[in-house]
């Protein structure tokens, strides 16, 4: 990514902004999806190696399923390797794409919550792998966002029953683990319902983890991967929500089968449904924190990886950073300035207002009175996929001089984050990132400079 493209108002004017950008260009090129799937893939006459394991292209078809926010450039560049030999693919994404594929077909479907599209994406992933036989092969290439762009809700479950009880848990702060293990028990292509459509052909699956640890059963749901939870588990994470009473009835009855061995299981660690799957992780946010700590090395800071594991409400996530940035400028700890301090991982939002903003946005905010006034320092707070929440911003930039540049707008960063209000706020300091989408998913990123 061109690091002009990541400059806001407040790192223009800084002596330091450029260098600040092009950390966060390091990071972002990192997740490059095609890339990621070139580093595990290749093709050498009519044998596909994945990962080393060579699949035999002239066996019999080859099929391709592509979906999350990065499906385009993964499906883009398995077609090219695939070439001649690929029979047929589709392909799910979020935002239009760029050209044809190859031979597949595209379908443009909804994020974060699942449409009509969403539907009838998985009933031609469904009607696509019918075809596949044993001698065949199915490629799928699965990230972040599926879980909402590939829906096919489980006999008696609705689409709009599916919807509601999405926003209920997105609302009310739910982990995406949380949110997951709920879907794979709503949902018939989810929680390894992906291998039971390609079965018995032979199933290669690429992922690009946007999940905090890369449990390969949570990322887009796990459809390719052996599920652990249970309906138990997921009438509980209801139950710890408040959410019994007030979701769907279709929803409770499912769950309720569920737990009274009703409804079979999904498929657990150990069942010979995945005897010929083979599930790859090829990209994740550990690799695009680590490239940007690489960047802010060889420009000459003092780098730093906290962890890759950040969790928890935006809000005290952003109050914690912006006190390390305190520390830093105080006493040199646990970086001595020029410092570069990273965190990966997602946080979460409960909402309490009617305002407009993301998790990154929202962390942003939180940081601005706790770093007024310190000289030289920036918190930016980043969503890989350019998307945070429901706007078209990737995150926001804080300095020292914030607050200041605020109040002289008649603005109050208490009132906005009282009303989950981020978007506005930082809209009229010119430090929004809109750097658009970036075609690829592997969390969110946060930094701490000081110079």
């Amino acid at each position: 990514m061109n690091p002009s493209r990541l400059l806001t108002e407040s790192l223009r004017a800084a002596p330091w902004g450029t260098t600040v950008a092009k950390v966060l260009a390091a990071a972002m090129e990192a997740a490059e999806p095609g890339a990621a799937l070139r580093r595990y893939v290749r093709r050498e006459g009519d044998l596909l190696l994945v990962d080393g394991r060579p699949y035999d292209l002239a066996a019999g078809q080859v099929f391709l399923v592509s979906v999350g926010k990065a499906a385009e450039a993964m499906a883009r560049a398995a077609a090219e390797l695939l070439g001649e030999r690929l029979t047929a693919g589709v392909v799910v994404v979020k935002d239009p794409p760029h050209a044809p594929i190859g031979r597949c077909t595209i379908t443009v479907a909804g994020h974060p919550l699942p449409n009509a599209q969403s539907v009838a994406a998985a009933e031609q992933v469904a009607a696509t792998l019918a075809q596949a036989g044993p001698n065949d092969l199915v490629l799928a290439l699965i990230s972040g966002g599926g879980s909402a762009l590939l829906s096919l809700p489980a006999p008696g479950i609705e689409l709009s029953d599916m919807q509601a009880l999405t926003s209920a848990l997105l609302a009310c702060g739910a982990t995406i683990n949380e949110i997951n293990c709920l879907r794979k028990h709503l949902d018939t292509i989810k929680g390894g319902g992906l291998a039971r459509l390609a079965a018995p052909a032979a199933l290669a699956t690429l992922i690009l983890s946007d999940v905090v640890g890369n449990p390969l059963d949570v990322i887009a749901s796990g459809p390719t991967v052996a599920d652990p939870s249970s309906f138990a588990e997921a009438w509980a994470i209801l139950g710890n929500y408040g959410l019994q009473a007030q979701a769907p009835a279709a929803v409770r009855a499912r769950l309720e089968q569920g737990r009274a061995g009703q409804i079979a299981e999904t498929p657990k660690p150990g069942d010979p449904l995945f005897a010929r799957v083979r599930n790859l992780l090829v990209g994740s946010n550990q690799q695009a924190a680590a490239a940007a700590l690489a960047a802010a090395r060889a420009h000459g800071l003092n780098g730093l990886l906290l962890t890759s594991y950040a969790q928890g409400e935006a809000r005290v996530v952003g109050g914690l950073l912006a006190a390390v940035a305190r520390e830093i400028a105080a006493s040199g700890q646990p970086l001595a300035r020029p410092a570069c301090l990273i965190i990966g991982g997602e946080t979460t939002v409960t909402l309490r207002g009617a305002g407009k903003g993301g998790r990154n946005q929202e962390l942003a905010l939180a940081a601005v009175g706790e770093l007024a006034g310190l000289a030289d320092v920036a918190l930016v707070a980043l969503a890989t996929d350019g998307s945070d929440g429901p706007t078209d911003a990737a995150g926001a930039v804080v300095t020292g001089a914030s607050l200041a540049r605020a109040t002289a707008l008649g603005l109050d960063p208490a009132a906005a984050l009282a009303d989950n209000d981020a978007y506005p706020f930082f809209a009229a300091l010119g430090d929004l990132l809109l750097t658009g989408p970036s075609g690829t998913n592997v969390n969110d990123l946060a930094f701490v400079f000081a110079f």
